[in-house]
């Protein structure tokens, strides 16, 4: 299996290769920097912005030449990480808990609300708060060394799509515009910087450090079954996902045994026909998952990055648990696995026993992998394929910093991973600039009507 990119990525790394590596060109781009570069706004990357700004480090667009600054690159055009893009029924009740971001405590949520917007909403006010340096809609194409000084600068080359009002880096900060975000009510703000005004835009960065917060979502997984490709139906991946009502009356093959494959055969199974297909026996632990298991987890993921080993799915190391809609689905009888099925045929799917079984919709539940390829120039994986880390080092090149990756995939764990990596790069730096958190006092929240406690 794959990570599998999208044509606009392919796209723009290719001119980035073609652009980059000519000198002349290269010349005659804008160029800016930072001592450090956060690449992500989700929860990990807002994590180190609070540490970083906590120390002292100061936007690197409102204050170019001050001596420790910092820039939050998002590729979203709004706040909110990969929770905007989740499915209209996953609800605060059936997610896996969403830890508090350092410095601000959520509101009360509504259960009954979807992820998608409550979290957005979370993360946009926090955004507000503390008046982050972020700039988005901005996707790095590329992080390579400036030189071959282990001391020297990083580069971060970016391109800047369009984005609503006259300006196309989106960011948090005083005297900034605000553009509508009608997903979840809140506003992102303009702000004028390096890739302001430049609709589709390139810049490189130069930076000491890179925090890297980019997360799994952008690099959904798909298995490379034959005859994929000769599919007359419709396939889909998780990320692709809405609404169980998209397949009605139709019938449904899905793949994949983690915790999202579960949640979204428990609903399609109420409209349409199943039938599940994991490569391996799902394992179904006994108990309920709490810190203890949280624990032991973290450690076996960490033993593996540290070993250099690939990480597996969170799945991988905890197994299943008998969630409400795990229950749900083995009680109505659609939780028999199937083994995986060899062949895609246009009309449905050749079984491991060699029958046949029609279905006119596959939905990939395939998961995801980290999304690196921008630091592929890096060469940070070995020959394992996996990445040597120290803390949220990389041993290949410890300039780089890698959170909400490995052991700190949790949101708590990402939390903690910011904190760390903000700590290893002041260590580099010398001793800390503390400054005050922020303003006294943050702007109010609106919670959702009727909000009820959160359920993990």
């Amino acid at each position: 299996m794959r990570g599998v990119a999208s044509d606009v990525d392919d796209s723009m790394r290719s001119e980035f290769r073609h652009r980059f590596r000519d000198d002349s060109r290269a010349e005659r781009l804008r160029a800016a920097s930072a001592t450090v570069v956060v690449i992500g706004a989700g929860q990990a990357g807002l994590s180190a912005a609070f540490h970083l700004q906590r120390h002292g480090f100061l936007s690197a667009i409102e204050h170019p030449d001050a001596s420790r600054t910092f820039v939050v690159l998002d590729a979203a055009e709004a706040p909110g990480g990969a929770w905007q893009h989740r499915w209209e029924s996953l609800h605060m009740a059936t997610v896996n808990g969403i830890f508090d971001l350092p410095g601000f405590a959520k509101p009360p949520l509504d259960a009954d609300e979807p992820s998608r917007n409550a979290v957005p909403r979370y993360f946009a006010a926090y955004e507000e708060r503390f008046g982050f340096p972020i700039l988005r809609p901005v996707r790095v194409l590329a992080v390579e060394r400036a030189d071959d000084a282990p001391d020297g600068e990083l580069l971060v080359h970016t391109a800047s799509r369009g984005a609503s009002g006259p300006e196309s880096g989106a960011a948090s900060g005083p005297g900034s515009r605000t553009a509508s975000r009608p997903e979840s009510g809140t506003a992102s703000r303009t702000a004028s910087g390096p890739d302001a005004g430049a609709a589709s835009g390139t810049t490189t960065w130069r930076a000491r450090f890179v925090i890297n917060a980019t997360g799994t979502w952008d690099n959904p997984v798909l298995p490379d079954v034959p005859g994929r490709d000769r599919f007359l139906g419709r396939q889909l991946h998780t990320r692709d996902y809405v609404s169980l009502d998209d397949f009605a009356g139709h019938r449904v093959a899905v793949v994949g045994g983690g915790i999202s494959a579960l949640q979204q055969l428990e609903e399609i199974s109420r409209v349409a026909f199943t039938a599940w297909y994991t490569r391996r026996e799902p394992v179904f632990s006994p108990g309920e998952f709490d810190q203890e298991t949280g624990r032991a987890t973290i450690e076996k993921v960490t033993a593996d990055v540290e070993a250099g080993r690939p990480t597996g799915s969170v799945v991988s190391y905890t197994g299943l648990g008998w969630t409400s809609y795990a229950r749900a689905a083995r009680d109505r009888g659609v939780l028999e696995r199937r083994p995986m099925f060899t062949v895609v045929e246009p009309h449905g799917v050749r079984e491991a026993d060699g029958s046949f079984t029609s279905v006119d919709v596959i939905l990939w539940a395939t998961g995801f992998r980290a999304s690196l390829a921008h630091l592929d120039p890096l060469h940070l994986r070995n020959d394992l394929g996996g990445i040597t880390l120290r803390g949220t080092q990389p041993l290949a090149e410890p300039r780089v910093h890698l959170i909400g990756f490995g052991p700190s995939q949790s949101t708590v764990g990402a939390n903690r991973a910011g904190r760390d990596a903000v700590a290893a790069i002041l260590r580099s730096l010398g001793a800390p600039q503390r400054v005050p958190l922020g303003p006294p006092a943050p702007p109010p929240v609106t919670p959702s009507p009727a909000p009820h406690p959160q359920r993990a």
